[in-house]
């Protein structure tokens, strides 16, 4: 079983100390998608919702969520992220998300491109609730990370 590295020796919540940790690349990539009714989808993709672009009011809210993630996690680092990517693509029922997140540091990005991803699609539910309240966020997961001491990963 793994250390809880989160954990002190007494199981209280610390920040994990890397300070000593290399400095590299590292990215990581996560998704997750909204399933809605098809008169909200069909608003949403013909601009007719009535606050605006959801998807471009999306994609920047989940860039800057990105950006803000140590703001809105307790235990994660502040880190200057060199790149960030949201995607965001109509399908049949919903709307998927994906964001890629990119620095050059001493811990991974994980957290941002999951925070990315979840900012972002929270913005199309408040965007949209007003044509569909029994919307769903479902999936966000990560897909994979490269960089840093344990490698690359992917789901």
């Amino acid at each position: 079983m793994s250390v809880l590295t989160h954990l002190d020796a007494e199981g209280h919540a610390r920040m994990v100390d890397v300070g000593d940790k290399a400095v590299t690349a590292r990215q990581a990539t996560a998704t997750g998608r909204i399933t809605m009714s098809a008169e909200a989808l069909a608003a949403i993709r013909d601009g007719l919702v009535k606050k605006g672009d959801v998807l471009a009011v999306a994609r920047v809210a989940g860039i800057m969520a990105a950006k803000r993630t140590s703001d809105l996690v307790p235990l994660c680092h502040p880190l200057p992220l060199t790149r960030v990517v949201l995607d965001l693509a109509i399908e049949a029922d919903g709307i998927a998300a994906t964001a890629t997140c990119a620095t050059d540091g001493k811990t991974g990005v994980e957290m941002e491109a999951l925070t990315a991803v979840s900012v972002a699609l929270l913005t199309v539910y408040d965007m949209a609730k007003a044509l569909d309240r029994g919307m769903v966020i479902e999936g966000v997961r990560l897909l994979a990370k490269s960089g840093g001491k344990s490698g690359d990963w992917q789901a």
